[in-house]
């Protein structure tokens, strides 16, 4: 059964979202305190993490952070009343896999943990080999990107869409298709998503971000990774 940490001070949003995520299988344990809960990720095997990032003594984001440091990748979902893109954007950037504003439906976070750990599965399941294309070594089991030999610091989010787009030169995908694909779900509304990612990824692994190489729009249809040969 998947172990997930649940670190919110609410305690009316803890014992709602305890119960809902227990009815799906999920094994809860909840921590208000955020220094108690940078003490428990090391205490015990994790599945996931679902993040507020107002919390006393030991913020968020500094949660996060502390997360992403770790040798192991562990999943992380922020909820939090902070709704601007600009926040969003921020915890994305930290690391965060996910990111759903306060009030938000419990489906939409029983949903939003399904298709994480589908889409962590399906990692694993690929192939472990090295990926090479325009510059760029992709380690699927590390999770790292070298750029001309130079480490990429990309979000858990930005990997995992560089790593699609480069399994899959020269198709195109549009922006709902690879919602399904590398968000893992499907909702109309949730296109600028995409978008937003892909400027961010551009910027950090194209010569010219205005002019990209690499990853192209498809107008009118999508995106697609140049094959090498173009």
């Amino acid at each position: 059964m998947k172990q997930i940490l649940l670190v919110e001070d609410d305690g009316d949003i803890a014992a709602l979202l305890r119960l809902n995520l227990e009815d799906e299988g999920y094994v809860i344990t909840h921590e208000a305190d955020g220094g108690r809960a940078l003490h428990l990720l090391g205490q015990a095997h994790w599945d996931a993490v679902i993040l507020d990032l107002m919390l006393p003594n030991v913020d968020g984001l500094t949660l996060c952070r502390a997360i992403r440091q770790r040798d192991h990748y562990l999943p992380v979902i922020i909820i939090s009343a902070r709704s601007s893109e600009t926040e969003r954007i921020l915890g994305l950037e930290t690391g965060a896999d996910d990111y759903l504003a306060k009030p938000f439906s419990v489906q939409e976070l029983v949903a939003r943990i399904r298709a994480l750990f589908r889409r962590q599965q399906a990692m694993g399941q690929q192939s472990s080999g090295l990926i090479t294309a325009h510059g760029l070594t992709i380690d699927p089991l590390a999770r790292s990107v070298l750029l001309h030999g130079e480490g990429v610091d990309l979000t858990p989010r930005e990997f995992d869409l560089l790593y699609f787009f480069a399994r899959h030169p020269g198709e195109v995908f549009s922006r709902l298709a690879l919602l399904e694909q590398v968000w893992g779900y499907q909702h109309e509304g949730y296109e600028h998503t995409v978008n937003t990612h892909i400027n961010r990824l551009r910027v950090k692994i194209e010569k010219d971000a205005a002019e990209p190489e690499v990853i192209r729009t498809v107008w009118g249809k999508g995106y697609r990774f140049a094959r090498e040969a173009e």
